[in-house]
């Protein structure tokens, strides 16, 4: 018959206090993350920018080759900007759901001091 472990499979030496304390995050791991954040907020505009640009490109090489000039090259600006526009709200759509899930964990951060300290701990 296999022996059940007597502890919880916990690393730590004393896990029933402060569970606030496990949660900590080494530092340079939050310096990345936001500039990993800030890199991805600065690329959304070059990401416009390069849209357009391949857009007009296009546009311009189609009116070269089927001769309609400057119909096609409207019509790739067009698509440029509704592709880099789609990016634009695809990164503030996933920024705001960050947004939330941090509002989250602070209000459950909060629940949990305020419980702790309703117990006098």
């Amino acid at each position: 018959m296999p022996q059940v472990p007597s502890t919880s499979g916990d690393l730590t030496q004393d896990s029933a206090v402060n569970p606030a304390h496990r949660n900590t995050v080494d530092p340079a791991a939050r310096t990345s993350k936001k500039v990993f954040e800030g890199m991805s907020a600065s690329s959304i505009g070059l990401e416009l920018g390069i849209s357009v640009v391949l857009g007009t490109l296009g546009g311009i090489w189609a009116d070269s080759y089927f001769g309609t000039e400057p119909w096609l090259m409207l019509l790739g600006i067009g698509f440029g900007c509704f592709a880099g526009f789609r990016g634009v709200l695809r990164a503030v759509a996933k920024e705001d759901r960050k947004g939330a899930r941090d509002d989250q964990e602070i209000l459950a951060i909060a629940r949990h001091a305020a419980q702790d300290a309703a117990r006098g701990n």
